[in-house]
């Protein structure tokens, strides 16, 4: 029986995933047919339905795990209240899953990155809660900026160096001591 979390279902979604990110390297998503993926994933058109409605379907389920998998890198800290501002765990992470993270940006075009732990209280106290809503909108769109051109060259930068580029635009900025 192919029930939702049978290891049978995951290993058939995993390929299908995989032959999708792998065709959409090279086209846009109208271009990918149902039937360029199962060819690929060396599975059946009916496998691709049991799980999907179709391509955009499979897009939009691969946007939603790739958030969640950021979420679940955050779990401690919103279940702790202790923000640590850290990105460098979110740097390591796109590094170990590039192609998923170009996959994100290719069919999340219009979208900021998502982060869940941004840290409005610490912005709060930095800007004097002034204009709080359009540093968050900078920020949002400087970070998305620094993961995309990252990504556009392979991330040849370590994850250290990519954190310090990041935290450097803040120096100037005074931090709460602890």
């Amino acid at each position: 029986m192919n029930t939702p979390n049978n290891k049978r279902r995951k290993n058939s979604q995993e390929k299908i995933e995989r032959a999708f990110v792998h065709f959409l390297q090279t086209k846009e998503i109208n271009e990918i047919s149902v039937t360029d993926i199962c060819k690929e994933a060396k599975l059946n058109r009916s496998t691709f339905y049991a799980n999907y409605l179709d391509v955009y379907d499979l897009a939009e389920k691969i946007v939603k795990k790739i958030e969640n998998d950021v979420f679940m890198l955050y779990q401690e800290e919103r279940e702790t209240k202790n923000n640590t501002n850290d990105f460098l765990k979110l740097f390591r992470h796109i590094k170990e899953n590039q192609i998923f993270y170009k996959t994100y940006f290719k069919l999340n075009r219009d979208k900021h990155f998502i982060i869940q732990q941004y840290d409005t209280n610490l912005s709060k106290y930095m800007y004097d809660d002034k204009f709080i809503d359009y540093h968050i909108e900078f920020f949002m769109a400087g970070l998305n900026a620094i993961v995309k051109k990252w990504l556009n060259n392979d991330c040849k930068e370590s994850p250290e160096e990519i954190d310090h580029i990041l935290k450097s635009e803040y120096q100037s900025k005074r931090f709460p001591q602890d």
